[in-house]
């Protein structure tokens, strides 16, 4: 089928300053056609209404987990580690791939009304994650999370390698599938050197958790005599393309490590200012020519998905603690949830920006509301003022998955439904009502 896009103003993400593209939009089956000049030759089969709306790439939430979204107000206000592993843990321990599947769909649910179109996800029970991926229609890489606490563990390797086997460039290539050894604090190196190797077996990237806490980083030195940033590096992990996520608490030396390698930061600033953990270096980074990216982290320490939030907290936070305004720019934060996090996850070439030839994963931004009027600046619109349900339209790989805020795959009602119950059976809150 063949879509055309029309009337809307076109923030295509694709110069390396705000420029907004005069035209349309063209789409055949699942891939970008045209944007801008309609050529004569294209014939529609189906015409999107984009009056008075950003056209612009779907967004890219490049860490989370989405099944945490059952932990959603379970166990705020606490220190990480007791977070971590008070709380948080011992229920994960309750988990069931039926848990995980209820969780994940209302994860998928609230990322969709909010405009995102690909995430990078890193959890347990992946194969109820994929499963409610494939139905959503969305974009993901995911990841079995590698924890090593004994010899059992070593099995979490065989599941990783079975979950590439079953699952990799399912749903016409939308599911992908890394390798995520989940901490230097969870993974010892001889099992790191095992997950390196998997990655390299796999030809997958590698996607982990770095640096996050004070305490991490100073356990890591006690241990190992060097950040986990320098450690990481020295057993070989940048070895294979890496995304990092949080990379919170981290020196010159470890930007340089990070630039030199080729990593990818993934910034989770509503996360980690939540639990305490500090602000990522956003703005050095930037300047040292690293790629940074924008996640969630799950919904038990954020508690949204709302990547509009996200774009907002990220250059807030860092003009504040830089006291430079000029410090992580909108166009940046833009550029960090949208083709910076395409390019973390190693999928620049096909989504991030809207041009011919990319995968049709699109937004619609609805800019009717009184917050974007007077309309002086479109990149300053949607990061200072936008929320997550001014998204009006979503599709991902030529699919219509939200049409005028009217899901067209997944029903909103019974999905939130049974994530409470499933909730209420984990957590042991019968008795709470929403």
């Amino acid at each position: 089928m063949n879509t055309i896009i029309r009337n809307g103003i076109i923030l295509a993400m694709d110069s390396p300053e705000p420029e907004l593209v005069q035209g349309d939009i063209g789409i055949e089956g699942s891939t970008i056609a045209f944007v801008g000049a309609r050529p004569a030759a294209f014939k529609a089969d189906r015409e999107i209404d984009a009056s008075g709306s950003v056209v612009m790439p779907g967004l890219v939430n490049a860490h989370t987990h989405i099944a945490m979204s059952l932990m959603r107000h379970y166990a705020d206000d606490l220190p990480f580690w007791d977070w971590l592993f008070d709380r948080i843990i011992p229920v994960e321990e309750k988990l069931t791939d039926g848990f995980v599947y209820d969780g994940s769909m209302l994860s998928l649910v609230e990322m969709i009304r909010g405009g995102v179109t690909c995430f990078a996800d890193m959890y347990s029970n992946m194969d109820a994650v994929a499963s409610a991926t494939l139905k959503s229609g969305l974009r993901a890489n995911l990841t079995r999370g590698l924890v090593f606490n004994s010899p059992a563990d070593e099995v979490k390797l065989d599941e990783a390698r079975r979950f590439h086997a079953e699952w990799h460039g399912r749903g016409a290539g939308r599911i992908r599938v890394d390798v995520g050894p989940h901490a230097v604090y969870t993974c010892a190196p001889v099992y790191l050197e095992k997950a390196i190797r998997l990655s390299e077996d796999l030809g997958t990237r590698i996607h982990m958790h770095l640096s996050e806490s004070r305490k991490e980083v100073a356990d890591c030195v006690a241990a190992y005599g060097k950040s986990p940033i320098a450690h990481v590096r020295d057993v070989g992990l940048f070895t294979r393309k890496t995304y990092g996520a949080h990379c919170v608490h981290i020196d010159e030396d470890d930007i340089r490590i990070l630039k030199d390698n080729g990593v990818a930061v993934v910034n989770n600033p509503a996360s980690n200012m939540k639990l305490g953990n500090g602000f990522a270096p956003v703005a050095k980074l930037l300047e040292a020519g690293v790629t940074v990216a924008l996640g969630t982290d799950g919904s038990a320490s954020n508690n949204n998905l709302n990547m509009f939030e996200e774009m907002n907290t990220a250059a807030l936070v860092n003009k504040g603690i830089t006291e430079d305004p000029t410090a992580v720019s909108a166009y940046a934060a833009l550029k960090m949830a949208t083709i910076n996090g395409a390019r973390a996850l190693g999928l620049d070439d096909a989504i991030g920006s809207l041009r011919a030839g990319k995968k049709a994963d699109i937004i619609l931004v609805d800019m009717e509301a009184p917050h974007f009027y007077p309309r002086n600046s479109v990149a300053a619109a949607l990061v200072y003022a936008a929320q997550g349900s001014d998204v009006k339209t979503v599709i991902c790989d030529g699919e219509v998955l939200m049409e005028d805020r009217r899901m067209t795959r997944l029903d909103v009602g019974a999905i939130c439904a049974k994530a409470q119950e499933s909730a209420a059976l984990m957590t042991g809150n019968a008795d709470f009502i929403a």
